[in-house]
């Protein structure tokens, strides 16, 4: 898609998302008929950003875009990763945030379920089965410990994310019991 004036100009001719100069194109903000301005590096991984989760540290930056097709982006990207850190301190008007997550809805999307094939849910709470090492934590996650007001991990339907001893950690469902 190439790139109107008027988009160049809002853009002051870099990445709207990482603020790069180099291999510029505009990128459609479905469904809205708006559109922001990405780098080749950003255009590479928009479509899958797991594949490229560091060049991704520049949405701590481009979140806080006046701009509402950029913030869009952030809050889609952001929930891609998994960064509910950044997503709870985003704030986006109730129209933008309708926009937002309509570009996210995947009717096909596998429910996360435990160890029993029980769906869990985003805020439910979950014992652990067995005890599980946190690799980088320095600690075990005993059985029998609850987990409460867990988060699902979108794009993966076999983790989900919660706090255990303090620490914000992804477990997988299937070492999981709903409560």
């Amino acid at each position: 898609m190439s790139i109107d004036k008027a988009l160049m100009d809002r853009s002051g001719g870099k990445c709207e998302l990482c603020g790069s100069e180099e291999g510029l194109t505009a990128y459609e903000v479905a469904p809205k008929d708006e559109a922001i301005v990405i780098c080749s590096t950003c255009a590479a991984s928009i479509e899958e950003p797991t594949s490229n989760e560091k060049h991704w540290n520049c949405l701590h930056d481009s979140m806080w875009s006046t701009e509402p097709a950029v913030q869009v982006m952030a809050f889609r990207l952001l929930t891609q990763l998994g960064a509910q850190d950044q997503l709870e301190m985003l704030y986006l008007e109730p129209e933008v945030k309708e926009w937002a997550e309509a570009g996210l809805e995947d009717e096909n999307r596998e429910p996360t379920r435990d160890s029993n094939g029980t769906i869990l849910n985003e805020g439910d709470s979950v014992s652990v089965i067995k005890d599980l090492v946190v690799k980088g934590a320095g600690f075990t996650a005993k059985q029998g410990t609850t987990v409460k007001n867990i988060h699902l991990v979108p794009g993966n339907h076999e983790q989900i994310e919660g706090r255990v001893s303090g620490t914000r950690i992804v477990l997988l469902s299937k070492f999981l019991k709903k409560l």
